[in-house]
């Protein structure tokens, strides 16, 4: 389950350090190994340490790909072409784990799952030396306070996205899953061995970490996210630990607390919905919580480039674009199926996301307002103030109050919630969790003769894992 906790202030980060986008926090740029006793004993360490982890979620089995615009989005049926052939879409599209072909989910999954648990070692790995030398070595009582609050919000963050993949499929609504012992919940920098954990001992766990990380970052409250782009939203801020509060609450079904932390956001946070994307498809100015990719653009390149030939790994076909988007309907003046969110080649009748490609803030979205008003909007006391959350959104993306929808039944409210969540963050692979959060069953666009069970929706863990939790392979591992 672990891999040997890396030694994250070797040189090879050095470059991803210097930024200028990033904050002073992410401007440490060491350029030499240093061993962890002595890593730890000075406060530009500890920093390093805590940039190392962001920079590892960058990686292509984490957030660089797979828990964003890569494998929850081929799970979600978002693209028409997917890498690798049509043999691959088709084992994807239909949820078959395990195949002899090239592309193997659940040898894809399992790499998901080495990566999130290294990110988690590192973060414990770091939390223990704060322990051990933080009062000594951080003087200053406010980046004592943030380093510790950071790593264990990251923790929670890492945990939770293990939790919606291979936890129980509707959660709020079948309280016969919770007690489903699904994966550990790590807090120790060792090997080990974790029991699997019931379900709702996870979200327990998240949550506490969650709420001391929160009490940790008290002197962000009050905080300007719109004045501080490219520096805070890059990492777990005091409103991006508000925004996660909401996001797990709304999860587990409790209404109230996932309104209350979600309207904090919305009221507090410095952002507001915009009303175009020209020259930025990603609406980096909604952004609450995401990762900075070291030259992003060249780097995603081969997975969304423009062109004649259209040679890209992901894209759509123009009939699904309009159908995903209605974009040839009612709702065709809705931006985020125009030019400025993709790239048409008409001649070949298929289209691209720009979200990655023309995206000058080498962000990776996580968390984005929109999720916020969402969350609200499901947990709504009546009809008519959720109505007003979802068509908040709509009417900023272009759509007409005229043609407001409606949420005067849970029925209705669903539908609603459900298109907004399929347009607002596409390629973002945020669709599949809500069809899973909400127990959607059924068929998707891509598949309409392949029907999606529970057991399409939760991972399987991978071969190597037992019991307890645990690798062989790690079995001679040390950590530092």
């Amino acid at each position: 389950m672990m891999k040997k906790i890396i030694n994250i202030s070797v040189a090879a980060i050095a470059g991803l350090l210097s930024l200028a986008s990033c904050s002073d926090w992410l401007d440490v740029a060491p350029n030499t190994d240093v061993p962890a006793k002595k890593l730890f004993t000075t406060e530009n360490g500890f920093k390093s340490a805590l940039a190392g982890i962001y920079i590892s979620m960058t990686e292509e089995n984490s957030y660089g790909k797979n828990l964003s615009f890569g494998l929850m989005e081929e799970l979600a049926q978002m693209y028409d072409k997917l890498p690798d052939g049509t043999t691959d879409r088709n084992s994807v599209y239909i949820y078959e784990w395990e195949t002899s072909g090239a592309y193997n989910t659940k040898g894809v999954l399992a790499n998901t799952w080495r990566a999130q648990y290294n990110a988690i070692a590192n973060a414990n790995n770091l939390l223990k030396w704060w322990e051990l030398n933080g009062e000594v070595v951080l003087l200053d009582s406010v980046s004592r306070d943030m380093i510790r609050g950071e790593a264990l919000a990251l923790r929670a963050f890492l945990h939770f996205d293990l939790l919606r993949g291979w936890g129980p499929m509707d959660y709020a609504g079948n309280t016969n899953v919770r007690d489903i012992k699904c994966m550990p919940y790590r807090t120790v920098a060792d090997h080990s061995k974790q029991p699997l954990l019931p379900a709702k001992d996870i979200v327990a766990l998240i949550i506490n970490d969650l709420k001391t990380a929160r009490e940790c970052m008290s002197h962000e409250k009050e905080l300007d996210l719109g004045e501080d782009l490219g520096k805070r939203n890059m990492r777990l801020n005091y409103h991006a630990i508000n925004a996660m509060l909401a996001r797990v609450y709304s999860y587990a079904g409790e209404k109230d607390s996932a309104a209350m932390y979600a309207n904090m956001v919305i009221d507090e946070c410095g952002l507001s919905l915009q009303s175009g994307n020209d020259n930025d498809p990603i609406l980096s100015k909604e952004v609450i919580f995401g990762l900075n990719m070291y030259e992003l653009e060249d780097n995603l390149s081969e997975y969304f480039a423009v062109g004649d030939k259209m040679k890209t790994k992901y894209y759509l076909n123009i009939p699904t674009l309009n159908q995903i988007f209605e974009s040839v309907g009612s709702e065709s003046e809705d931006m985020r199926a125009k030019g400025t969110a993709f790239y048409r080649n008409n001649e070949q009748q298929c289209a691209i996301s720009l979200k990655y490609i023309e995206n000058k803030t080498g962000i990776i979205p996580l968390i984005r307002l929109p999720e916020m008003y969402y969350i609200a909007c499901e947990a709504a006391a009546n009809g008519e103030e959720a109505a007003m959350y979802v068509n908040s959104v709509r009417n900023k993306r272009g759509i007409s109050k005229a043609k407001d929808v409606s949420c005067d039944t849970e029925e209705l409210c669903m539908a609603a919630l459900n298109k907004e969540y399929r347009k607002e963050f596409y390629g973002e692979g945020q669709y599949f969790w809500f069809l899973k959060t909400h127990g959607l069953t059924g068929t998707l666009g891509h598949c309409p003769d392949v029907t999606l069970y529970e057991e399409n929706f939760i991972f399987p863990l991978p071969d190597a894992e037992v019991e307890f939790g645990w690798t062989q392979e790690n079995e001679a591992e040390e950590v530092i």
